[in-house]
């Protein structure tokens, strides 16, 4: 199956299986990458940040990334952070029952990170 986000073309082999342990299993690939890409333009980062490359550098060539892959340790921070923007919004913001948690959007990555990989603390 492949992934496009906005133009950019995240491959990903039929064979690697998705790893889904905070977004809904059943989540369909346009509203992965719709979430993936929010992801990227809230911390300012590529993908690379949290999936690892299966594939070393080779000449130049962009590496092939293992999205379903939890060796870098930054997608379980990712993770993390999901995981507490969830509990924020349905606390505090959670209105609509028959939307899940994790489609809420009154508090997301950029409320904090602003375009940053690593957000200020004041």
């Amino acid at each position: 199956m492949a992934f496009v986000v906005l133009g950019t073309a995240l491959t990903q082999k039929p064979t690697q299986e998705r790893n889904l342990k905070i977004l809904p299993k059943d989540i369909s690939n346009q509203k992965l990458d719709s979430i993936m890409h929010s992801y990227n333009k809230a911390l300012g980062v590529e993908c690379k940040f949290c999936h690892a490359a299966n594939n070393p550098l080779v000449f130049g060539a962009p590496a092939e990334l293992d999205f379903a892959s939890d060796k870098e340790p930054m997608k379980e921070n990712a993770r993390e952070m999901m995981r507490m923007m969830i509990e924020v919004n349905t606390k505090y913001f959670y209105f609509d029952k028959n939307q899940q948690p994790v489609y809420l959007n009154a508090v997301s990555c950029i409320t904090c990170h602003r375009g940053q990989a690593l957000p200020e603390i004041n």
